[in-house]
């Protein structure tokens, strides 16, 4: 549980892409898929914090920048340039340069979760419909008293 070595480490800043600032479909990517491609001795078994910021304005927040920019523990930092508008800190509504730092508990075997011991059961449901089929009526006699009773009623079928 609570091993030195595993305690969540701070890469340092990253930045593996640059936003071509004359596609409109181009921004800057600084994903986890692209940051092991650049780097495939990036040792991050979970990343648990993560801090985003632009590289020419590293004390300004991403807020007050006034673009539109993902950054998420879960896929890094995303910034489409189609998400931009023209204003905040740049004149042209492109993505700036970004750069993540990252809090990762390291890729080492003693840190990992150990493998689990229980079996899993995989299960497909089939489909159930449930239909009411229209009230039926029945009549009974009553043969000590020839009273007659009558009742409806409704009839649900549900399949499997």
């Amino acid at each position: 549980c609570c091993l030195p070595e595993c305690d969540c480490m701070w890469s340092g800043w990253i930045d593996v892409t640059y936003p071509d600032g004359s596609d409109r479909n181009s921004g800057d990517y600084e994903t986890f898929e692209n940051i092991w491609k650049n780097n495939s001795s990036w040792e991050c078994a979970k990343v648990e914090n993560i801090s985003c910021r632009a590289q020419k304005f590293p004390n300004v927040s991403i807020a007050d920048l006034g673009q539109k920019v993902e950054c998420s523990v879960d896929v890094g930092l995303i910034c489409n340039n189609k998400d931009q508008q023209i204003g905040g800190i740049i004149p042209m509504p492109v993505c700036l340069n970004y750069e993540i730092n990252v809090c990762c508990t390291p890729n080492k075997p003693e840190c990992l979760p150990p493998p689990s011991t229980t079996s899993t059961t995989t299960s497909t449901a089939s489909p159930t419909t449930s239909s009411v089929s229209p009230p039926v009526s029945t009549t009974t006699a009553t043969p000590t008293t020839g009273e007659t009773h009558s009742s409806t009623t409704p009839t649900t079928t549900t399949t499997t």
